[in-house]
């Protein structure tokens, strides 16, 4: 391979000739055009990063308020539990207060009862009495048997005996 002097000339002219219409053409242009992708590509990268740290907090501000949302509800749940334990306290003591209370009103109301019943038994026993007096003195009798007899008659005609 032999080299033409001319030839490299020509093609060392048409070189320069061609690297300076690209220069002037297309590769400030394209430098542009690549420069201007670069710093779009910057911008993007750096608006994500912004965005992500952004997306970070407010996921950090989110398990915040639901970590308090959390605790108020146990707080509110602990809250209802002590409010109806009181309140299961204060109607048991409610409760015992009537119960003794109506158990305290059976008792007088027995015991009442009982007086009444034995006030009457006691008058009744004494009308008995007198008219079991009263049979004796208007017959005579002459035997204790006849008299035994004449009581035993009057308890049964008042349920005194069997």
């Amino acid at each position: 391979m032999t080299i033409i002097p001319s030839s490299f000339i020509v093609a060392l002219i048409a070189f320069v000739i061609l690297y300076w219409l690209l220069s002037k053409y297309a590769f400030g242009p394209l430098f542009s055009i690549m420069e201007k992708r670069r710093e779009l590509v910057t911008s993007q990268m750096n608006e994500a990063a912004q965005t992500r740290e952004q997306a970070i907090a407010y996921v950090e501000e989110q398990k915040k308020a639901l970590e308090n949302a959390r605790k108020e509800a146990y707080d509110i749940i602990e809250q209802s539990r002590q409010t109806s334990s009181k309140q299961a306290d204060q109607i048991m003591e409610q409760a015992k207060v009537e119960a003794s209370r109506i158990k305290e009103d059976a008792v007088r109301d027995i015991a009442s009862e009982k007086n009444k019943a034995v006030q009457e038994l006691r008058s009744e026993l004494g009308a008995v009495s007198v008219k079991i007096a009263s049979k004796l003195l208007e017959k005579e009798v002459s035997s204790d048997k006849a008299q035994e007899e004449l009581v035993d008659q009057y308890l049964k005609e008042v349920g005194g005996r069997p």
